[in-house]
């Protein structure tokens, strides 16, 4: 087995030996896709830069299980708007478990956004999605149900605009850790906060908006 096969390899093993932690029920279907997109990212991460250096059950655990802590949070046929995807958490990884679901992805490299479309691409997910090159400040709101953040560049900072660009009656799924929190509780919205397994300082905020 070569190495990129293996790397593949330990990846899906670790998605199947973590899934009920993350409370997430796989299929072979959604495994095959999820590695897939890990084997396309591998091929695309040296010139990108899409995510750190990390080994397979590392990604497995801490990217695309950590993004599908979203499953539950979404209602049937949402609609989403993924702002600063990057290398497309957390929202591919959703879109491929939740084939209900359809999203605006946001992201402001050129570059990365071809990423983005060949994995969407390549994980059969491209009809229920479009991803758009640009600034989320540059983007007309979309009509979405939820908005979700991960790893958005300078993300506290952004947090206040991010806030007025969203729908008034979305909920905001964003991942962080208490430094966002103390933002969320700076700009007076309600939340919930869920741990991540195996993490002290990192959640799932879910801030829902009333108009």
């Amino acid at each position: 087995m070569n190495s990129e096969a293996a790397q593949v390899d330990e990846f899906r093993r670790t998605l199947w030996t973590n899934e009920r932690r993350f409370d997430v029920e796989l299929t072979e279907d959604s495994v095959g896709r999820l590695c897939n997109y890990y084997e396309l990212l591998l091929a695309w991460n040296t010139r990108l830069h899409l995510v750190g250096p990390c080994s397979p059950s590392e990604f497995a655990v801490r990217h695309v299980l950590e993004s599908l802590l979203l499953v539950p949070q979404l209602t049937l046929n949402a609609g989403i708007a993924d702002v600063g995807s990057g290398a497309g958490l957390p929202i591919i990884p959703n879109l491929i478990v939740r084939q209900d679901i359809q999203a605006t992805i946001i992201e402001a490299s050129a570059k990365k956004a071809v990423f983005l479309r060949e994995a969407l691409r390549i994980t059969e997910t491209h009809a229920r999605a479009t991803v758009i090159a640009d600034r989320f400040e540059n983007v007309t709101t979309p009509t979405v149900d939820y908005v979700t953040c991960r790893a958005l560049d300078r993300f506290t900072e952004m947090f206040p605009a991010l806030v007025r660009w969203s729908p008034p009656e979305s909920t905001l799924l964003f991942f962080g850790g208490d430094t966002l929190r103390r933002e969320i509780e700076n700009a007076g919205l309600k939340f919930s906060a869920r741990r991540v397994p195996d993490s002290d300082r990192r959640f799932l905020f879910v801030v829902p908006q009333t108009v």
